[in-house]
């Protein structure tokens, strides 16, 4: 029987899908980057549910975020920046790195797109500024993830390491870690509230950490197992793949190659609810800007290589509405 909460978008990509990121302005409004070389731009409403627009690009697209209800950003394999208006359905380089852009944010306090990349440097970019970074800075190791908050700046780079950085000062990072958690960071989120941010890997772990240096606050921090099963008697670890922490309660939703999603209450250090019924691997996940709804990306993630490929699906996004589970207790 179909869950009357839950949706699926019709023309998802072709190939796996990297990342869904919700508008900030408008609730329904989705944009999807993937392996087929392409940004999709969705209205993911249930009555409407059609793809509006599609952004070619020349290599897969790892990352793409949104500045604003009309503009947004793409960036992969192929190194360039592009700036993204929804409204002309156009595609404008701005710019470009040295190698393979993994993750990208918009910062609205410095009004800059803010970039990482397997160049080991963090860039940012005005649009103003006709291509030109506004400033760049090297990193020790290339760079995986990057999330923002406010003025809080995170990134996660290979070799576990971890800096944190005010982007009103980026000349030097406010902290330098070592992840807590032992293999390949695979994803990272910063919390809602401001406080702190979560990372997981490949081994099936998530860390909480807090931005707070103070050994009071720093007590507080927890890892844990999690996106694990026992399949005729043999324990499989999954990686996480994704992170999302919702906008108003600081719950927050973790995708696994397992495919499920769960939802987590970190103060309570609690699974709230566990969705099923995805046949592939989750790849990412997205809350809107008013937390009502989630975007699941369910797409192959190559942990099993070619063979797995060949049994794969094809790629699907569903849209659930939340309900209680996302309220804390």
């Amino acid at each position: 029987m179909a869950d009357p909460t839950e949706w699926t978008l019709q023309s998802p990509p072709f190939d796996s899908i990297s990342q869904v990121r919700f508008s900030p302005t408008n609730p329904e409004h989705l944009l999807v980057s993937s392996w087929d070389a392409t940004v999709r731009f969705y209205d993911s409403s249930e009555i409407v549910n059609e793809q509006k627009t599609k952004f070619d690009h020349r290599a897969a697209v790892l990352s793409c975020c949104w500045e604003n209800g009309t503009s947004a950003f793409s960036g992969g394999l192929d190194c360039t920046v592009r700036h993204l208006d929804i409204n002309t359905e156009t595609t404008t380089p701005l710019g470009a790195h040295d190698d393979s852009i993994s993750s990208m944010v918009w910062s609205a306090p410095q009004n800059a797109l803010i970039t990482g990349s397997w160049d080991r440097t963090v860039r940012s970019w005005d649009l103003r500024e006709g291509g030109t970074p506004q400033q760049q800075q090297t990193m020790p190791e290339r760079v995986y993830h990057l999330d923002i908050v406010g003025h809080m700046l995170v990134l996660a780079m290979a070799s576990r390491l971890v800096r944190i950085y005010d982007t009103r000062r980026m000349d030097a990072p406010l902290q330098e870690r070592e992840s807590s958690l032992k293999y390949l960071t695979r994803s990272l989120a910063c919390m809602a509230n401001g406080e702190g941010y979560a990372m997981a890997s490949t081994e099936g772990r998530i860390a909480v950490e807090y931005f707070d240096a103070s050994p009071e606050v720093q007590a507080n921090k927890y890892a844990f197992k999690c996106h694990r099963q026992a399949i005729d008697g043999v324990d499989h670890v999954w990686p996480v793949n994704a992170l999302a922490f919702h906008p108003t309660y600081n719950m927050f939703a973790s995708a696994g190659s397992d495919g499920t999603v769960s939802i987590w209450d970190p103060k309570a250090k609690k699974r709230l609810r566990q969705f099923n019924n995805f046949n592939n691997a989750v790849s990412s996940v997205a809350f809107n800007c008013d937390g009502g709804r989630l975007a699941i990306a369910s797409s192959y993630t190559w942990d099993e290589g070619e063979a797995g490929a060949k049994t794969a699906e094809r790629p699907a996004i569903t849209v659930k509405k939340m309900g209680e589970e996302i309220k804390p207790k």
